[in-house]
């Protein structure tokens, strides 16, 4: 982990260390889903145009790997609303990671960029540590930073492409401009577009079932108390955006696992006590979005429930823990206390969430692979 760190570190040192000229590209037209506020872009890398094309070719290339198996998009597959449907995250060398890859769905507002880590400041920095990291390993370019520009520079198209996006560099193809042009592609994986927008921002009183409907009043009642951790148009308790000063983030112990009755997680993976030391961080997580959450599974940081169905049950019973004849954890969460449903109410809470899919997202062009045509 610390190797990780060390890499977030260079990068933003990296990152301060090469200002912006005066030539500005075009920049980039936000076109924002109803509801959604104007994203928080860093100073030190505008979004243009360029930049997000750029970002969307280096996203789906697969030579940002040192053995060229495995891109970002390899764990971040656009069908799978940017998830790739494994239990846990598989590395470009064979090594299995210990959870369960994240939601790119509006990547652009969130406050935290991983389960449990609180220091990864933004999208520039977190894109270094799949490339460069080395516990455990993603893309395993470490100490392969030549590599990684000769590949790129070898490549006729991206010459162009950095150039046009960084006209400012005197050498725009570098790896600060590698993580800028990534970071840009990924702010503008925007979603919003599902049967429940279209209900609540949209005006379409028929976009959801009445099914749907009374799912939608279970979820945002304090009998359930869903929408405390998953709220807002991000569907999630950590955020960012513009009209923020501070960005809210929030990690949460759902009772998942209870191994000693005192709280306690297996010892291979604890949240977010690895990073602060304190024993009441014991099994907190971030509440990841719930946009497209049908297309997501399995679910948990860990992937260990399959089906949308399990999840509902996990929190019904007020954990996991507690399902498997546990007790309640002394550290869980206020809002995981448990409730009981009906069967069809149960069905009612899940077409509300089968509710959430945005299938034009999933489908969209502008975030599919360029490459996937080109020779």
């Amino acid at each position: 982990m610390r190797g990780v760190l060390r890499t977030v570190y260079l990068g933003l040192s990296l990152l301060l260390a090469t200002g912006c000229g005066n030539t500005t590209p075009e920049p980039y037209e936000w076109k924002l889903p109803a509801g959604f506020p104007d994203p928080a872009v860093p100073e030190d890398n505008p979004m243009s145009t360029a930049k997000v094309e750029l970002g969307r070719y280096l996203f789906h290339d697969k030579r940002l790997s040192a053995n060229g198996t495995q891109s970002c998009a390899s764990c971040h597959r656009q069908e799978y609303a940017f998830t790739d449907g494994r239990t846990t995250a598989l590395g470009s060398t064979g090594e299995h990671h210990r959870r369960n890859s994240m939601s790119l769905a509006n990547v652009a507002y969130a406050a935290s960029l991983t389960w449990v880590n609180p220091v990864v400041p933004g999208l520039e920095a977190q894109a270094l540590v799949p490339i460069f990291g080395e516990h455990p390993v993603e893309l395993g370019l470490a100490g392969q930073e030549e590599l990684l520009l000769q590949r790129l520079s070898g490549d006729a198209r991206y010459p162009k492409l950095f150039a046009k996006a960084f006209p400012e560099q005197k050498q725009p193809v570098s790896v600060v401009s590698v993580v800028r042009a990534i970071a840009a592609f990924e702010r503008t994986l925007l979603s919003g577009g599902s049967p429940y927008d279209r209900y609540s921002y949209r005006g379409e009183r028929d976009a959801l079932s009445v099914s749907a409907k009374r799912g939608m009043r279970l979820f945002f009642s304090e009998r359930l108390k869903c929408f405390r951790c998953h709220q807002g148009f991000a569907f999630t308790d950590s955020v960012k955006h513009k009209l923020m000063v501070f960005p809210e983030i929030t990690f949460h112990n759902t009772n998942l696992y209870n191994v000693d009755g005192h709280g306690a997680y297996p010892a291979t993976d604890q949240g977010l006590v690895e990073f602060t030391g304190k024993p009441e961080d014991m099994g907190r997580y971030l509440a990841p979005t719930l946009r497209n959450i049908a297309v997501t599974a399995p679910y948990m940081h860990d992937g260990s429930i399959a089906t949308l169905s399990e999840v509902i049950d996990h929190y019904a019973a007020g954990g996991r823990a507690s399902a498997q004849g546990g007790a309640l954890s002394p550290i869980q969460s206020e809002f995981v206390r448990g409730f009981t449903l009906t069967a069809q109410e149960k069905q009612d809470l899940l077409t509300f969430l089968e509710a959430l899919t945005d299938t034009e997202f999933l489908m969209e062009p502008r975030f599919s692979d360029p490459l996937a045509s080109v020779p």
